[in-house]
């Protein structure tokens, strides 16, 4: 994400070396180069394992984008709309600058919900942004968020998107579905099998996206005077995986790699078998001390 980082921590006069990486994403994509690695000592890591399970990997960068083209340009062709459900910091941008990067993509693109002020920030701070954004910004003048087929919504103008019969696409937050303006999108878009709700990220259990990923085709919606309604899913229901801003098991066990060769693994950020394998096979590779606490434990670094 912009402005996101790793911390390091230099203990006493060279006693001790921390890095805790946070959620970390070790490899290309439109936004950002992959995460940093040129530290000159670890003696303790702390890293995420959100997928790093011997069996996590993701979909390559360009199996993510043939994806998401593949699946807007087919709804774009049978005349339906696309609703993209979106985090608001990072996902959107992402999708923003592979659409605004294929030449011959002339569809409207509506924007709303508060990913409006995050693209102002990313607009507003190139400098930040991968090598290639960098280029086609300064060396081309070409900068994705200021592209002719994006435009912002205001809530009013919505239903008109709504009843419009021309194909486009709607990015709007929140992207598991559980409130915002892209559930009144769903509302309105919904009854139409032309038209698709495409899931660019993470479906948290027991929210809205996780019940339509899993195929509820009934969706009980709150009504007026607290009586609820039921929502037919007529619409076309598909997920791009690849996209997450979390690193898979190879990248991860790539970013160890690149490290200076730490003493101590702790792992952490992950469903709890899947940091144990994790841990477990750092140890194999590292011969190191691994660790997976739980929730109170201590551990003396020195």
């Amino acid at each position: 994400l912009l402005g996101s980082a790793m911390v390091h921590l230099h203990i006493g006069e060279g006693l001790h070396n921390i890095l805790y990486t946070g959620d970390m994403l070790y490899g290309p994509s439109k936004l950002f180069e992959p995460a940093f690695t040129n530290f000159a000592r670890i003696e303790t890591l702390i890293i995420e394992s959100t997928y790093g399970g011997g069996r996590d990997r993701k979909a390559s960068k360009r199996e993510a984008e043939d994806k998401l083209l593949s699946s807007i340009r087919k709804t774009m062709d049978r005349g339906g709309k696309v609703l993209i459900p979106s985090f608001a910091v990072g996902r959107a941008q992402e999708v923003m600058a592979i659409l605004a990067d294929i030449k011959d993509f002339n569809y409207p693109v509506y924007i709303e919900g508060m990913l409006r002020d995050a693209v102002a920030i990313h607009t507003a701070y190139p400098e930040y942004l991968s090598n290639y954004l960098q280029r086609q910004i300064f060396h081309y003048g070409k900068n994705p968020f200021l592209s002719d087929i994006f435009k912002n919504v205001a809530p009013k103008e919505r239903n008109d998107i709504i009843d419009s019969a021309d194909p486009a696409v709607v990015i709007a937050t929140s992207g598991m579905l559980i409130g915002g303006p892209a559930v009144e999108y769903l509302k309105g878009f919904a009854h139409d099998k032309n038209n698709m709700l495409l899931f660019v990220g993470y479906q948290a259990e027991g929210t809205l996206g996780r019940r339509i990923q899993k195929g509820w085709r009934e969706i009980p919606m709150p009504g007026p005077r607290g009586r609820n309604r039921v929502l037919e899913m007529k619409i076309e229901v598909d997920t791009v995986e690849g996209l997450s801003g979390h690193a898979d098991r190879s990248q991860l066990t790539s970013f160890i790699h690149r490290l200076p060769r730490p003493e101590r693994v702790i792992v952490n950020h992950g469903e709890a078998k899947k940091s144990i394998e994790f841990a477990r096979d750092i140890h194999r590779m590292l011969r190191c001390e691994t660790v997976t606490p739980r929730n109170l434990d201590a551990i003396r670094l020195k």
